[in-house]
């Protein structure tokens, strides 16, 4: 290769000697010549391919042509002429000898190992990952455990003030109870507003009243009512879930308290903190409230109430193996259908229907 290179260095030396002890008049006729052919050349060939010689006379000659001449000249663009320089710097400094071996990479099983430990332990950060894997004899920077964290989309420092909503009322599902106000506009305009409560643990419903006029002391009286239908069930709760309406006075604060609940306001703006109240206020609307109309106030609690009774004891719900409110969560029996045929019964004037076994 280099004694290639070395010819065809010389042989341009050689050819440039020549031509520069030819006349002046052989030169330009030469060079009119040459300069047609490669107008020729051009556009009979679309792309020409240079060895690292031909690069290199070019390149060495482009020196000496002005730049406004260079397209006339040469088959390359200036950028191309910059690029082959690059080409050669990178070839001549390129540092291979001078690289050591890195640091080598962390095993797949620990990999797997600490991002386990962190989807079971959501408070661990990842010094805590650290020490947990040194006590187990595995060695590993606690940057290391971060970078892993980090690329699995986990996050290496999670909070320190307590549990997430979702993770608090997971925890605590089964002495959960939570309240929320949605509007019904009737048929004439007229805007009622309805009082819902909802038990975490058993998803029942509890459709606290309706008024047009939601003052404080109705709410309180509304918040007494439910406590009285509770009845020993009210000792199983442990915590309200409201939010910051001025609805939600200290009367009603106060008939929870004395049961030894303890009223949680969830923050303002949030709806994923009362995720579960939420979307019952949606099922309520796309169920039955979007599908009829509502005359007064009266007709309002009777199809919610007659709903109601329809989502504790029939409605089936997955949270709880598709078992509703009132019935014992237990996956049903599977039966043919065969020998137990199926009873439609139609409540709601034939909105919703519900299926039975038929005796």
């Amino acid at each position: 290769m280099l004694l290639s290179l070395l010819y065809q260095l010389m042989r341009a030396l050689l050819g440039a000697l020549t031509v520069i002890c030819r006349r002046e008049m052989s030169k330009d006729a030469e060079l009119l010549v040459l300069r047609h052919e490669n107008m020729v050349l051009r556009r009979q060939i679309t792309r020409v391919r240079y060895t690292a010689a031909d690069r290199i006379w070019l390149a060495a000659l482009a020196r000496w042509i002005p730049r406004r001449r260079w397209r006339e000249v040469f088959a390359v663009t200036p950028g191309t002429v910059l690029a082959w320089h690059r080409r050669l710097v990178a070839r001549k400094w390129h540092y291979r000898d001078r690289r050591r071996p890195g640091r080598r990479p962390t095993p797949a099983p620990t990999k797997t190992l600490i991002v386990r430990m962190a989807q079971d332990n959501p408070g661990w950060g990842h010094r805590r990952i650290q020490g947990e894997l040194a006590r187990l004899g595995h060695r590993i920077a606690a940057s290391t455990v971060w970078e892993i964290l980090t690329a699995a989309g986990i996050d290496p420092a999670p909070r320190r003030a307590g549990p997430t909503w979702r993770q608090f009322l997971t925890a605590q599902a089964k002495g959960i109870i939570v309240c929320d106000f949605f509007t019904v506009d009737t048929i004439m305009l007229h805007r009622l507003y309805v009082l819902v409560f909802i038990e975490h643990g058993t998803r029942r419903l509890h459709v606290a009243g309706v008024t047009a006029n939601p003052t404080g002391a109705w709410v309180a009286q509304a918040a007494r009512n439910l406590a009285y239908d509770l009845g020993t069930r009210l000792d199983e709760l442990r915590f309200v879930i409201r939010d910051r309406d001025t609805k939600f006075t200290a009367a009603f604060d106060a008939v929870f308290a004395a049961d030894g609940m303890q009223i949680i306001t969830s923050p303002a703006q949030a709806p994923r903190a009362n995720a579960i109240c939420e979307r019952l206020i949606g099922t309520l609307r796309r169920e039955l409230l979007d599908r009829l109309l509502v005359l007064n106030q009266a007709h309002l609690v009777k199809v919610l109430n007659e709903y109601r009774s329809h989502y504790n004891r029939h409605r089936p719900h997955q949270s709880r193996a598709q078992c509703p409110p009132a019935v014992q969560a237990n996956p049903p029996p599977t039966v043919g259908l065969a020998k137990h045929p199926v009873r439609r019964t139609p409540i709601l004037s034939g909105l919703i229907n519900e299926y039975q076994h038929a005796a």
